[in-house]
Parts: structure tokens; C-alpha cells; sequence
């Protein structure tokens, strides 16, 4: 693991320092400065960034307690974690007055320690995150806006994303981008290409149905003569990369062995061709991208955990369509604009009732599924109101204008009501807020409704 800023380790006995040193490596944590000398240790926290300290008490010269007082004074920010062979309670609470954020007892238990300073280097992590996105939002501008053009929206949580992408596009740690098909996750991956290193290579693929040989063949190539077949060597995504950003689309589909080399590429920084007998340094920048929960992933035994915790150190998710409706006259718009042209045909206007019906619509396919909309409907338009939606057979039809068929005896108005309600929830598939969109009455309303009704 690679985290951006060291864990110090402050501490006068080697054999302690070795220990603490291995321990953390184990569990993917490489970034680790060691120190015995106290002065020294005063003058790396005054010097340089850290992630964490682990902060021994009882050393020669400068205490424990005295560096903990000046950590709090001039880097507050910074998370301690104090092990030492002081155990008393007293000697805990004068530690945490201090800011400390663990008392460890010497021996340490390694999973102790493990989870301590994971828990120390995510608050961290959290810590710089807020501190750049308050500045970003005390700016309420985007510093490259130029960046986010090939995105059409009139939401502010995606601009939201957009300061949150501009203020981590610096950082050397990989980015897990989340959302559903159609959000716009390769445009989120393309925008951190030109935040981060414009005018470098960008490669994307969709690791989805790879096995591990095709898997591995793709990302990292192979030898000549590394098997049958490969009568000539070939360079693999990560080397195509070079110095810009690998875009890995669909990652929660990884097989587990794959799974493996990807961890090590991520922790190690190298690669190792196929048939080849050393690996390769890697310069890219890992973008990450799925529409899976990956955390839940973990839980189940699906993902590695390993590698989910190293994926997620950027982590952001793309809002769905259906929760940022406020962008859709500005894409409907924008494709009718493009369907027009397409077809040779004068763009029509939409009107108020279409954007309010789509509106309504859950679109389970996000922005891709509304262009496809735009366009089909754009083919059959010749001239008229304009409509756009799913077809006939889907429970969410919208925009078609068919009569009202009643039977020979009309039925009464709570009839009536009863029958459309009942028919609003079966579109809606249960689902209390969209039927009452369609219904043009509120939550509360449909709710107290379906209860007179029995539904």
C-alpha cells in the first residue's frame, strides 16, 4: 500500500522500531519512516507532511508527552497513536488530553495496531479531504471547469462531484468511481485525466468477462514466446499508459485471481508481463470504475478486502438521473438538438408537460436510456408536439396520446380513482413517491388513499 504522506514511527529501541516496521508492511502499509532520536523526530513532524505517529513515552532527552504537546500545537491535524510501556490509567487520560487518538500497551497486539493506524491514516485521509473541498467550496467556482465540458448539467450535486474530483485530482492514490450504467462514470475517469495529467495518455477498458489470461495479456502484455502463439512481444495498457491515467471500467466483475494482480500493481507500483522475468515499474494513474456495491461485495466474500480499501481512498459516486431532475430539460435539449441534426430535421421544443412526465420516470438506463428516447422518437417525429419515452409495453409509458376506453356503463368517480391508483402503483412498482408523481398528488396523500382503499 501507498498511501501519500509516511507513517512515522517514534520509538529508541531498533527492535522495536523493526517490529512495528514489519508489522505494518504485512498488512500493505510501506510508507513508514523510522526514527529513535526525539529531536530528529521533532524535526521530521516540522519538516514534512505525515499520514500518522506512532509515539513511543519513555525516551532519553525529550519525552513522549512533550513531543504529543508540540504535535498538538503546531500540526493538530496530524492523528498520534501513543504505545508505549507506560500502562496506567492515568498516563492514558494525560494522553488523550493531549490529542492522542490511541493508547497502546506494549507488547502491541498486531491487529491491534494494524486497525489503529488504518483508523489514523483514513481520519487523515478525511482530515486533507475537508480541507481542500472547504476551500474549493469557500471559492463556489471551479478553478478548471474546462474539464467537466463534455458533461451537460444543471445539478448542484454534480457540481458538488466536480469540486470533490478537482480537489483529490492531485493525489497519487487511485480513484473508485460508483454509479449506475449510463451516469457518465467514463466521463467522471476523463475528467481526472485532464485535471491531473493533461496531454498524457488515457487508456480505458472494460475488465468485465475477462478471465485471468486475457486479463493479465491485456493490462500487462507479454513476451515474445511467453506461449503458444505469441510470435511476437506486445505491450499491455499499464505500459500504453505510461505516465496518464488506466481506466479499469466494471471492476466489481474481476475474477479473484485477477483480483491479486491488480492489488499488486496498485501496492507495489510494478507489473509483471507475461513470460517475463522481472516486473516492470508503473507511472499510471488508476481510475477505477462499477456499478456494483462493492463494499457489500466485501462482506459477502466477493471483492478482496484488500483491495476495496485501496480502491476507495477517492471514492464518489454518480447521482442517477432519477435523483437530479433538474438536469433533464437541459440533456433533453441537448439531444433533441443532436437527434435533429441527425435526421436533417428542425429541432422541436419541448414542452412542459413532456419534461414533467419524464420527470416521473425512474429511467432505471440513466442518461443513456433518455437519448435513446430523443433519438428514437426523433426518427418517427414529422412534425407536432414532440414525445419521448419508453414504448407501449413498459409499466412507465409516457408521452403517447391514446383515448380513454370506458365500459358501457360509466363507472363512479371513487371508482374511477380507486382503479387508477391501483394501476399508478403497479407502474410504479410499489413505489409510494413515483406513483404520486404521476398521480400529481403528494406522498402524504396517496399514502392516506391506498388506506381508505384497502391497497
Amino acid at each position: 500500500m501507498i498511501q501519500p504522506y509516511p507513517v512515522l514511527i517514534v520509538d529508541d529501541e531498533a527492535d522495536i522500531l523493526t517490529s512495528f516496521d514489519l508489522c505494518l508492511r504485512s498488512c500493505g502499509i510501506d510508507n513508514i519512516i523510522c526514527c529513535r532520536e526525539p529531536v530528529e523526530a521533532m524535526r521530521i513532524i516540522d519538516g514534512q507532511p505525515l499520514g500518522a505517529m506512532i509515539l513511543d513515552l519513555s525516551m532519553p532527552g525529550v519525552t513522549g508527552q512533550e513531543i504529543l504537546a508540540h504535535v498538538r500545537e503546531t500540526r493538530p491535524e496530524l492523528p498520534v497513536i501513543v504505545a508505549t510501556g507506560v500502562e496506567s490509567i492515568e498516563s492514558a487520560v494525560e494522553c488523550m488530553k493531549l490529542g492522542a487518538l490511541d493508547y497502546l500497551a506494549k507488547p502491541v497486539e498486531e491487529e491491534r495496531l494494524m486497525a489503529s493506524v488504518r483508523t489514523a491514516l483514513e481520519m487523515s485521509r478525511l482530515r486533507r479531504e475537508n480541507t481542500s473541498l472547504r476551500e474549493s467550496l469557500v471559492q463556489d467556482r471551479l478553478a478548471n471547469p474546462q474539464a467537466f465540458a463534455h458533461f451537460t448539467t444543471a445539478s448542484i450535486k454534480m457540481r458538488q462531484i466536480f469540486k470533490y474530483l478537482e480537489a483529490v485530482a492531485a493525489s497519487p492514490e487511485p480513484i473508485l468511481i460508483n454509479g449506475e450504467t449510463g451516469v457518465g462514470k467514463e466521463l467522471a475517469a476523463r475528467a481526472v485525466h485532464k485535471l491531473s495529467c493533461p496531454g498524457k495518455p488515457f487508456v480505458a477498458v472494460n475488465v468485465a468477462g475477462l478471465d485471468d489470461m486475457v486479463f493479465s495479456d491485456t493490462l500487462f502484455g507479454h513476451r515474445k514466446g511467453a506461449f503458444t502463439g505469441a510470435v511476437l512481444a506486445r505491450k499491455g495498457l499499464v505500459e500504453q499508459a505510461a505516465d496518464g491515467v488506466l481506466f479499469l471500467d466494471e471492476i466489481g466483475d474481476l475474477n479473484e485471481t485477477s483480483q491479486v494482480k491488480l492489488l499488486r500493481l496498485l501496492q507495489e507500483r510494478e507489473y509483471m508481463p507475461l513470460g517475463a522475468d522481472l516486473p516492470r515499474p508503473s507511472e499510471a494513474r488508476i481510475v477505477v470504475a462499477t456499478n456494483r456495491d462493492l463494499e457489500a461485495m466485501t462482506r459477502e466474500g466477493r471483492f478482496r478486502k484488500d483491495l476495496y480499501y485501496r480502491l476507495c481512498t477517492h471514492m464518489v459516486r454518480i447521482p442517477p438521473l432519477r435523483e437530479r431532475t433538474d438536469d433533464i430539460p437541459v440533456l433533453l435539449d441537448l439531444f433533441i438538438g443532436q437527434a435533429a441534426a441527425s435526421f436533417g430535421k428542425d429541432a422541436p421544443r419541448p414542452s412542459r408537460c413532456l419534461i414533467s412526465r419524464l420527470s416521473a420516470y425512474p429511467f432505471p438506463g440513466n442518461v443513456r436510456e433518455l437519448r435513446a428516447f430523443v433519438f428514437d422518437a426523433m426518427g418517427r417525429w414529422n412534425g407536432g408536439d414532440f414525445s419521448c419515452g419508453p414504448d407501449n409495453d413498459n409499466p412507465g409509458h409516457l408521452g403517447m396520446h391514446e383515448e380513454l376506453c370506458f365500459p358501457a356503463t360509466l363507472p363512479t368517480i371513487d371508482e374511477t380513482v380507486h382503479a387508477l391508483v391501483r394501476e399508478a402503483m403497479s407502474r410504479a412498482g410499489g413505489v409510494q413517491t413515483v406513483a404520486a408523481r404521476w398521480l400529481g398528488i403528494s406522498q402524504p396523500a396517496l399514502s392516506k388513499r391506498l388506506k381508505k382503499d384497502g391497497l
